[in-house]
């Protein structure tokens, strides 16, 4: 099997471990990691739809221990790649376009209503956004890109100050969709957080209308791309 960029991303986090990192941090990136890798394979077809995933066999390839593969697995399943059963273990679950961007069309107009009140909150002050989408440009792996990513768009929406759409946003386990698209785009950190800068220029601007425009149109083609690069590999 090819090697991936989440693959080469975990095998810096696994050579990279040193003692003075606390257990649970070191486990917690490894889960992200091996989710990161399972997803790609999912994505591209290399695992298919009934084919079964065995904790240990993943681990042992990817050199790991079993925790990492475990957690990885546990919450693919929750966001429905994967199906489980006790005596039949895990297998991957067929995922339809319509499953994969349901999400889409709701998180794209939550944050174009969050955006909107941004830009008159924020009064033009976006220096913590423009500091997340340096970091994500200057990231080195997978997972930071990902975690400067959901930040800016997260820094949007607590700008609003809509403690309920706050809510709603963080049940659309958005970092997790982040590393979907991530994986599935293949696009490096300086175009990704490229793709971030209408948004920021319109809430410099403190123009509301076009904020929402934009981070609405931007939510709308990860989901388009996200499909188009399935097609391509089906």
């Amino acid at each position: 099997m090819p090697t991936s960029r989440a693959a080469k991303m975990l095998a810096m986090a696994v050579g990279d471990r040193s003692a003075a990192q606390p257990a649970g941090v070191g486990r917690i990136v490894l889960r992200d990691q091996v989710k990161a890798i399972l997803l790609e394979r999912i994505l591209s077809g290399d695992y298919a739809p009934g084919d079964r995933l065995v904790e240990t066999r993943i681990a042992q390839e990817l050199g790991t221990s079993q925790a990492p593969v475990r957690e990885a697995l546990r919450e693919l399943e929750l966001l429905r790649f994967l199906e489980s059963a006790p005596f039949r273990g895990t297998w991957v679950r067929e995922v339809s376009d319509a499953e994969l961007i349901e999400v889409f069309p709701i998180r794209a107009a939550l944050e174009e209503v969050a955006a909107r009140e941004a830009a008159e909150r924020l009064d033009g002050d976006v220096a913590a956004l423009e500091a997340e989408i340096d970091a994500m440009a200057g990231a080195k792996d997978l997972l930071t890109q990902v975690e400067h990513d959901t930040r800016f768009h997260q820094l949007i929406v607590e700008a609003s100050g809509n403690a309920r759409l706050v809510e709603m946003w963080s049940s659309l386990q958005v970092e997790a969709r982040t590393t979907i698209t991530a994986v599935a785009t293949g696009l490096s950190p300086a175009e990704v957080a490229e793709l971030h800068r209408p948004i920021l220029e319109a809430l410099r601007r403190k123009n509301a209308k076009q904020a929402g425009k934009a981070i609405r149109s931007h939510v709308e083609m990860f989901g388009k791309r996200l499909i188009e690069e399935r097609g391509h590999h089906a």
